[in-house]
């Protein structure tokens, strides 16, 4: 899977809102635009909550720019992908009660891959967080189904993440692996995403030369990465 490379006018781009509204602040704390406690404790908030979003996003551009330049030594070793998944679903327990979202694993037998497991857990989680933001209710339940399937002749085991929701178009199935493309312009930035999550897992399966992408399905859409088995 090909993408074109962004500039660096996008990461100039993301940088400019969070930028401003800590230089407004700012100034607003100092000439005393709010004498109230109240109000100058939130001017404090949002500088601290902007400073950390951009802290958050360069830290995640030199992990990307990393592994994109041959910069990161793997540590690949046996773990079980299934235990990796349960433990990311684990944390996210809360919110998932919240939106009354359904996990379905297809499989409860350990199936132990060789890679990296700090990074796969980056693929999962990037794909996970995906699907609880665009999860929406068909047939009266929000559904995110992990799906495990090995082939032992290719020594190849794929990894499937599907959710209920609106599919994507055809266009935007080859973009949204760009860093900062957004399907959607005007969602709001408040969302969490820093815009390279799937950047991120383009370059860690690249370094793995192995398969991902995304399907869609009816009622929803599947995000799917393949790694090699411990044999």
């Amino acid at each position: 899977m090909k993408c074109e490379n962004n500039s660096y006018g996008d990461v100039s781009h993301e940088l400019k809102t969070p930028i401003a509204l800590i230089q407004g602040y700012a100034e607003g704390l100092i000439e005393n635009v709010n004498t109230d406690e109240e109000n100058r404790k939130f001017y404090a908030n949002v500088i601290l909550d902007e400073a950390n979003k951009m802290d958050k996003l360069v830290k995640q551009l030199l992990e990307l720019m990393k592994l994109e330049y041959g910069k990161r030594e793997l540590n690949n070793e046996k773990f079980d992908i299934c235990e990796l998944i349960r433990e990311v679903v684990r944390k996210s327990k809360v919110i998932l009660e919240e939106n009354a979202i359904q996990i379905q694993l297809n499989t409860e037998n350990p199936v132990f891959v060789y890679a990296d497991s700090f990074y796969i857990e980056q693929v999962v989680s990037n794909y996970f967080t995906n699907a609880i933001k665009h999860v929406k209710e068909v047939n009266g339940k929000k559904i995110i189904k992990f799906t495990i399937e090995t082939n032992i002749e290719k020594n190849i085991v794929r990894v499937s993440i599907f959710n209920t929701g609106d599919n994507i178009s055809e266009e935007d199935l080859n973009r949204i692996w760009n860093r900062f493309y957004k399907i959607d312009e005007s969602r709001n930035r408040e969302d969490g995403g820093s815009g390279i999550g799937l950047s991120l897992v383009k370059a860690i399966m690249n370094n793995y030369k192995n398969d991902y992408g995304a399907i869609n399905k009816d009622e929803g859409i599947e995000f799917y990465f393949e790694l090699n088995l411990s044999i």
